[in-house]
């Protein structure tokens, strides 16, 4: 005797993922050999469609703002970068919250061994084990390496060469990152900026208190950054687009919730994580717009930090840095970012989040539809009798791996299938006795707006 339950979720016409709500939607047959194959090419997919972006920032405007120039990772390569770092003829300075790059290593080694002073700031607050390495080697080949401040999370990733040109970034100097991680960095040749940044790096570098400086485009943590960030979204007037790797900012939540509320067009497309999901129910039901990439090796990583308001539009801007959307990040590391109105940047930045946030595939997870497919939740546990307690968690049971398999009890009661249930509905399920399998044989059908649950009941 067992009861077996069989759901499933039909989007048509709403130009949302098969895979709208993960928890629901199990992948089998010739639908499941598809998303297979999108899921195993996502990385590449979704890195080619930025390229023809990415050659076009390149073009320096002659506004005022023409010191920035953009590179989109991972399809412009961190060659740029290495280039700077072996065309410096006197200074280099590197603030790293993780360095773990054997060519970018042997590059400063070599400028300090030709006589360039080569100072380098790494974390010790969070990463000390991780850069030990890097630390040590420098240290040995003549570079001037220091740990960050004690105390103090330098979550800062900044190189600047010659006095001249800064790269503002959102990736760590990690090789193992670049081909399947999404970032970005800015390439800043403004004077004020510059000055700005080393004169916050020769402070850091000496261990002294400091106010970091402006300059013309700079958002500093912690002075600067969650007024700048809640600015932006304050005064978003038509539409808001996002990345970020982190959402645990209450006030950023709210802020963004507020600007849906109010009619503005919310885009966020972050790598799915449980720690985020009381946020991302907030944002869905104010009417924000949440696409989440499995977090698998197969799919493209979102790093980026990175906030675009009204591109296109009169007073669009966006913000890009190493700032997460956290109270940590916002509010207590040393932290950096760009805040800017020009225009290649902000086209630039805009059309790689709209491209990320459009891809309809196995590898997304729709946020979209989180309250629906609640509901639909809610109605198919009535109708098979489910628990109260499955329903009532229903928002939670998405998850950003694609399988789960386990038996649980002594009576071989067990969940398998391609949707994945969150621990808690694992007990509810278990505890009631429940059988339920990812293969969706139609019994009965019942529509609810949009969507259509399919299942089955055996006793």
């Amino acid at each position: 005797m067992y009861r077996k339950i069989l759901i499933m979720l039909a989007a048509a016409g709403l130009g949302v993922s098969v895979a709208a709500c993960s928890s629901t939607v199990p992948a089998q047959g010739a639908a499941a050999e598809q998303v297979a194959r999108t899921a195993a090419s996502d990385t590449s997919a979704a890195a080619s469609g930025s390229v023809a972006v990415e050659s076009a920032t390149v073009r320096r405007s002659s506004s005022a703002t023409a010191s920035l120039r953009l590179l989109t990772e991972p399809g412009s390569g961190i060659g740029p970068i290495y280039k700077l770092i072996t065309g410096a003829r006197h200074s280099v300075d590197l603030t790293m919250y993780e360095l773990a790059d054997s060519t970018a290593e042997a590059d400063l080694a070599a400028d300090a061994a030709r006589g360039v002073d080569v100072r380098v700031l790494l974390d010790q607050h969070f990463e000390k084990s991780r850069n030990t390495s890097a630390y040590n080697y420098l240290s040995g080949h003549h570079v001037h390496v220091r740990w960050a401040p004690a105390g103090t999370t330098y979550h800062q990733k900044t190189l600047t060469v010659d006095g001249a040109t800064s790269v503002v970034m959102t990736l760590n100097l990690v090789a193992s990152d670049y081909s399947g991680t999404r970032d970005f960095a800015v390439i800043d040749t403004g004077r004020a900026d510059v000055a700005a940044i080393v004169a916050t790096f020769n402070a850091d570098f000496a261990g002294r208190a400091v106010t970091p400086p402006d300059g013309t485009d700079l958002v500093w943590s912690p002075t600067n950054a969650k007024a700048s960030v809640l600015s932006v979204i304050d005064g978003a007037k038509h539409t808001l687009a996002i990345e970020d790797e982190e959402m645990d900012d209450p006030a950023v939540t709210a802020a963004l919730a507020a600007a849906a509320k109010r009619g503005v067009h919310v885009s966020i497309t972050m790598t799915a994580d449980s720690e985020w999901d009381q946020a991302f129910t907030e944002l869905a039901r104010a009417g924000a717009h949440i696409r989440l990439y499995r977090d698998a090796s197969s799919v493209l990583y979102i790093h980026a930090k990175a906030i675009v308001a009204d591109a296109g539009r009169s007073g669009q801007r966006v913000l890009v840095g190493s700032q997460n959307f956290s109270v940590a990040s916002l509010g207590y590391n040393r932290e950096l970012g760009l805040l800017t109105g020009n225009a290649h940047i902000v086209a630039a930045i805009s059309a790689t989040l709209g491209a990320e946030a459009s891809v309809t595939s196995g590898a997304i997870i729709d946020c979209r539809t989180i309250e629906r497919c609640t509901a639909l939740f809610k109605e198919c546990a009535k109708r098979v009798a489910l628990p109260d307690g499955a329903a009532s968690h229903a928002q939670v049971a998405r998850s950003a791996s694609p399988r789960y398999d386990s038996t649980l009890g002594n009576n071989q009661r067990h969940v398998r299938g391609d949707a994945v249930l969150t621990p808690h509905v694992q007990d509810v399920l278990h505890n009631s006795g429940l059988h339920v399998e990812g293969r969706p044989v139609v019994r009965r059908s019942e529509s609810i707006g949009h969507e259509r649950i399919v299942f089955e009941r055996h006793e």
